[in-house]
């Protein structure tokens, strides 16, 4: 599961990447962790339900990484981080009305490797993508007292399975048809974008 991703782009280099307006967000660049503000993408349309114009537009604002856990969770203080079963009635109303999904800008992630170091630290292994510096990862906003979102989840690729990963984040194509597709596509189009990235898309980089 990811737990800490980059987004080494100030708010105006990623309103360029995806053709908005920065307006007055202070996001100036850095690691983000969970349970910390980062800049997401929306449709523009997260506080109205249901189906609508499509042609509102798109907007940078801040969210939590992280969502408080279902009553039945064990941990109740653990944020989720992420979606791996995009049918549990715990995703199901978000997932299906896209003014709740959005897209998580970042310039790499990390996943936790199967074996150590010499020191006996986890490896730790960074990804960027080969074909954009700033990419998009599918993400859903679920709101409590404070606005967050988790990121999805699809099979790894080879890159990521070499590294002792089953699952990793959805890394959308760097298309604004499938951008587009995500945020505001019935949801048999957007499910179709939950799938692995092809491995020549992804490298693995120095932390």
């Amino acid at each position: 599961m990811t737990v800490l991703y980059r987004l080494e782009a100030d708010a105006a280099a990623i309103g360029r990447t995806f053709g908005i307006a920065a307006g007055d967000d202070p996001w100036a660049g850095g690691h983000v962790a969970p349970g910390s503000f980062a800049p997401v993408i929306t449709a523009g349309r997260e506080f109205i339900a249901g189906p609508g114009r499509t042609n509102q537009p798109w907007r940078m604002v801040p969210r939590l990484w992280g969502v408080p856990p279902p009553p039945s969770a064990h941990d109740a203080a653990r944020p989720v981080l992420s979606v791996r079963n995009v049918d549990s009635p715990f995703w199901v109303g978000n997932l299906r009305n896209p003014e709740f999904r959005c897209l998580v800008p970042a310039t790499a992630f990390m996943e936790w490797g199967s074996g150590t170091d010499y020191e006996g630290r986890r490896l730790r292994h960074w990804f960027a993508c080969t074909d954009q510096r700033v990419f998009a990862m599918a993400a859903v906003c679920k709101d409590s007292e404070v606005p967050g979102f988790a990121l999805l989840t699809c099979p790894a690729n080879a890159l990521l399975r070499q590294a002792g990963r089953d699952v990793m984040p959805v890394v959308l194509p760097a298309d604004r048809s499938a951008w587009y597709t995500w945020l505001h596509g019935a949801w048999d189009r957007a499910a179709a974008l939950l799938q692995p990235c092809p491995r020549a898309v992804l490298r693995e980089v120095e932390t």
